[in-house]
């Protein structure tokens, strides 16, 4: 059987650190923790969204 390797993880506004998207990653392909820029339907505009813990 497979090892299972993906993990959800949860991403936070770097600006009004509200918690407004989630998804799926590969822990093993990527250990660090994953940045994105996203809208951020609080601020009304893109902003970084950094993996919460």
């Amino acid at each position: 059987m497979a090892a299972i390797n993906r993990a959800k993880v949860v991403f936070e506004c770097t600006e009004c650190k509200h918690r407004n998207y989630d998804s799926m990653k590969n822990k093993k392909n990527d250990p660090e923790r994953l940045q994105l820029n996203k809208y951020c339907p609080f601020c009304k505009k893109h902003t970084v969204h950094k993996e919460s813990k």
